[in-house]
């Protein structure tokens, strides 16, 4: 299949992306704000240096998520790395939390321990100027195309399908995509059924054996302060009496938001390649549970290796106006996380309550999953 109008760019397109880059001042003013220490001579000769995505990725993308930690987190932590190997391509199924750095913290993780970077898929609607093209494609990700009637979604469907399993099996790179079209708003990581369909589209008709070659990782990443907490439950409680419609630069807003914002401390855990269960979950009747069982899989470990914090122990017992996990914080911790609850509730007089409640739970649904 044609490929060309999804994938990342090549090593020639690279270097005129670069160029258009060296003309672009929205660039330069995003390179400054995150590496102020960087004149404009130096990233013009940063970019002079690019010839294809490791070099991009080393001397631009490392550095800034890097600065992000530092700058926005109280440390980084990860575990599970022993369950992939460096000379395998692998599918990653992550839960999403933040749209920019649930795949980035990934990349620098992988980076740091001598694994090739993964391939990330890219929304279309986030691909709103050339700019952003740009910088995304050269960042080695692939387009994902939102809406479009029923027969331009199962096109897309199927040429995003092959596109994935074809990366994935030639042993090119490994493939970062997350277990649902939007991020988790209300505490509860699922992947949906929709995601492994399209998966299974460029399938031979083997269930376990198109599934195995690839090489599917659930990962999980925990967030001890969640990135955009109030910016997901207004848009949650919005979307209360029909289907959310996000404002122009609204994406943008959240990028932003959870690159600036306290994240306390995050860790990303690596699940285990799912490969045994596959022949078990083969042998139910229907394609339909054969996709539910495979999802709950895949939900099973992202549960299983989700960090709980303090916030998420506290918010569970306020919930529920119980001392279930007393002894996992402190009183003072409890307070703070009061304290941090209300003033991210100043501007929302009208429906705090409502709110605070919307944000508890965003915060015990970890805790809640851990017990399935």
């Amino acid at each position: 299949m044609d490929f060309n109008e999804i994938r990342p760019y090549t090593d020639k397109e690279i270097k005129e992306a670069t160029q258009r880059l060296l003309q672009e001042p929205l660039f330069f003013r995003a390179v400054r704000w995150l590496l102020p220490e960087l004149t404009d001579t130096d990233i013009v000769d940063n970019l002079n240096c690019v010839s294809g995505y490791y070099d991009f990725q080393k001397i631009f993308m490392y550095t800034a998520i890097k600065r992000i930690v530092k700058n926005s987190s109280d440390g980084l932590s990860y575990s599970g790395l022993e369950n992939i190997s460096k000379d395998k391509s692998y599918l990653y199924i992550a839960n999403h939390r933040d749209i920019f750095l649930d795949s980035g913290l990934l990349e620098i993780i992988l980076f740091e321990n001598g694994y090739d970077t993964t391939q990330i898929t890219f929304g279309s609607n986030l691909m709103s100027s050339q700019l952003l093209v740009d910088v995304g494609k050269i960042n080695k990700m692939f387009k994902v195309e939102r809406g479009g009637d029923k027969v331009e979604m199962y096109n897309n469907s199927m040429l995003l399908s092959h596109y994935i399993r074809n990366t994935v099996e030639s042993g090119t790179d490994s493939v970062w995509i997350a277990q649902r079209n939007g991020r988790t708003k209300d505490g509860h990581d699922l992947t949906q059924p929709g995601l492994l369909k399209m998966l299974n589209m460029s399938g031979s008709g083997n269930f376990a054996e198109d599934f195995r070659k690839l090489n599917i990782v659930p990962l999980t990443i925990s967030y001890e302060y969640e990135p955009c907490d109030i910016l997901k439950v207004k848009e949650m409680f919005a979307s209360r009496d029909g289907a959310y419609t996000k404002k122009p630069g609204e994406d943008l807003q959240s990028i932003i938001s959870g690159v600036i914002e306290n994240k306390g401390r995050i860790h990303l855990t690596c699940g285990k390649p799912i490969d045994s269960e596959l022949n078990e979950i083969a042998r139910l009747k229907t394609n339909n549970e054969k996709i539910k069982a495979l999802a709950n899989e895949i939900d099973k470990q992202i549960y299983g290796n989700y960090k709980l914090w303090k916030t998420n122990y506290i918010a569970f017992d306020l919930l529920n106006e119980s001392q279930t996990f007393s002894s996992e914080y402190s009183q003072a911790e409890r307070e703070d996380f009061l304290k941090y609850l209300d003033s991210n509730l100043d501007n929302t007089l009208e429906h705090k309550e409502e709110f605070k409640e919307m944000l508890l739970e965003l915060y015990a649904g970890p805790v809640v999953n851990s017990k399935l």
